[in-house]
């Protein structure tokens, strides 16, 4: 059955069986039926031709992107975010040219819209080989910047939530440089799928140029409105980093994973792996400053649930292990840097978990 609207024939379901088996498609193929068949559903609730043509070219769009990244699983990226209007003689420039070649010099890839201006400078700056790029198809700016023209990390799409998706879903720490409605949007869902918990916690940073008080007001209009009238929590804009510095943000971005890999939900227990296993009295320390993020029991130092061991997902990572009230999920952040910040912790960071 579909899930919602008529239900999908049980000859239906097993022709499409029969065309992934005739395709000698055998990973995962419970959810490629899946897709299929709801493509099936729509053709059934007689979706209009405007909405299907939205659906098919989201897929097709989604598959070229997926196909672009998957040869850089292993790569740790940055998506870096900015104004396309920016001038190569601006400051701004400069400082995303200098950002994305420090990240590409500690291993990074840094992923961009592929437009002008920030996006350029973060390409420019990181290289052809380290520089990813996902285009919008826009009246006034339909190409790829050109460095990126010539590379075939590049892909095209038709939709800003599709480019968005790949944007935000590949990257494991983010840098938003001044810019306009697209940029603040691209910083705000970040923030916004931070604090609810819908995305694992990673770095931001909001860089300005030298003296630049561009996101300094940002922070001042959080504070003296949002926070004030209750529509957000005191803590929830500390989990970005504001700063002018280069290295201070290429440093966020790879201390943020120094000593954290990743993490697992088991049920309603919340697992954190880490690189180095902490001490009884750490353990005990954190329990002091994040008691309150747990909901039953306390924060206990552990290994591979059953769960785990049974996908092969980091087995042999020390854990850290809680239950965590549900409504302050969006702290993690803080919980992390804790952990980042334990005297057992590696001295340089590690690896970025994919």
């Amino acid at each position: 059955m579909s899930e919602s609207g008529a239900p999908i024939p049980a000859e239906v379901t097993e022709a499409v069986r029969g065309v992934l088996e005739h395709a000698g498609i055998t990973t995962d193929a419970d959810l490629v039926a899946r897709i299929l068949t709801t493509g099936v559903g729509l053709g059934m609730d007689r979706t209009s031709r405007l909405d299907l043509k939205i659906t098919s070219a989201a897929l097709t769009e989604m598959r070229a992107a997926f196909r672009l990244f998957a040869p850089f699983e292993d790569v740790p990226k940055a998506t870096i975010f900015g104004s396309a209007r920016t001038r190569p003689d601006d400051e701004l420039y400069i400082a995303t040219m200098r950002v994305a070649r420090a990240l590409a010099e500690r291993g990074w890839m840094v992923v961009t819209g592929a437009g002008p201006g920030i996006m350029q400078a973060a390409a420019e700056g990181a290289g052809v080989d380290h520089s990813i790029g996902v285009s919008i198809r826009l009246p006034f700016e339909d190409k790829p910047n050109a460095l990126l023209a010539r590379s075939a990390n590049n892909v095209a799409m038709k939709y800003f939530f599709t480019r968005k998706l790949m944007l935000v879903k590949e990257s494991t720490g983010f840098v938003c440089l001044p810019g306009g409605f697209g940029t603040l949007d691209e910083m705000f869902e970040l923030l916004t799928l931070q604090q609810t918990g819908k995305a694992e916690p990673t770095p931001i940073v909001l860089l300005d140029e030298p003296g630049g008080t561009f996101w300094a007001g940002l922070r001042r209009f959080v504070d003296e409105q949002l926070v004030t009238s209750g529509v957000i929590s005191p803590h929830d804009f500390d989990r970005v980093l504001i700063t002018d510095s280069v290295e201070a943000a290429a440093d966020e971005l790879t201390g943020f994973w120094r000593n954290y890999d990743s993490l697992r939900w088991v049920g309603g227990r919340l697992v954190l792996r880490l690189r180095a296993e902490p001490t009884p009295d750490e353990v005990d320390s954190l329990n002091e400053q994040f008691g309150s993020l747990v909901r039953e029991g306390r924060i206990e130092a552990g290994t591979a649930l059953p769960q785990e061991l049974a996908d092969a997902d980091r087995p042999d990572l020390p854990r850290l292990i809680l239950t965590p009230d549900q409504f302050q999920v969006g702290s993690l952040h803080r919980l992390i840097r804790a952990i980042n910040e334990l005297g057992s912790a590696p001295s340089t960071p590690g690896a970025v978990s994919s």
